[in-house]
């Protein structure tokens, strides 16, 4: 099985790729919610992303994740919503202002590898919550994979500074094994680069 802390690759530095379109939707109760559960950057995305950051909810729907940003306690920049929401195979939830630093990686965590081991990589990082219950009977579905590789081209065509495609596991991997050992990197990881 794959081993969650070990999923990165990085972006060719040298990539001219275009803005592509994103089918997303603002989730408003998320997008309200924001303020509260995220902090300003310091200065323009594009000049402080250089990673984006993988997680799995380990819940069953977009509902549950959003509910941690109505409480305060966490947020991400979009969800790939489960095999059983209307928005699947339709749209990917926009949940914070990109220009925000969301809360999805605590402020100690860091890596060697990524943005040159420097931590709260909150700062330098945008975050993509995909629906699954890290169960190991939840497989997630071929277009939560697709739509998640769609927001890291989404993301790398505005971004030039963007570098860094991680799992949170790799981050913080005493604490966290999202998006699981059931997550596809290989293939994601085609998705993107191909």
């Amino acid at each position: 099985m794959a081993d969650p802390t070990d999923f990165q690759f990085d972006l060719p530095p040298d990539r001219h790729w275009p803005p592509v379109p994103l089918a997303e939707r603002i989730h408003k109760n998320a997008w309200a919610a924001a303020d509260g559960c995220a902090s300003l950057r310091g200065a323009a995305p594009q000049e402080t992303v250089r990673a984006i950051v993988i997680h799995a909810t380990a819940g069953a729907a977009t509902a549950g994740a959003v509910s941690v940003m109505e409480a305060g306690r966490a947020s991400f920049h979009w969800i790939v919503p489960g095999k059983d929401e209307k928005a699947h195979g339709v749209h990917v939830w926009a949940t914070c202002p990109e220009r925000l630093a969301a809360w999805h990686v605590r402020r100690s965590c860091s890596h060697p590898d990524i943005c040159a081991g420097e931590n709260n990589l909150n700062r330098s990082s945008l975050g993509i919550e995909i629906v699954n219950r890290q169960n190991g009977a939840d497989p997630f579905s071929d277009w939560q994979i697709e739509a998640a590789a769609d927001i890291v081209r989404y993301v790398a065509g505005k971004y030039p500074n963007l570098a860094h495609v991680v799992s949170h596991a790799r981050l913080d991997p005493t604490r966290r094994t999202d998006p699981g050992v059931n997550f596809p990197w290989a293939e994601f990881k085609a998705m993107v680069l191909n």
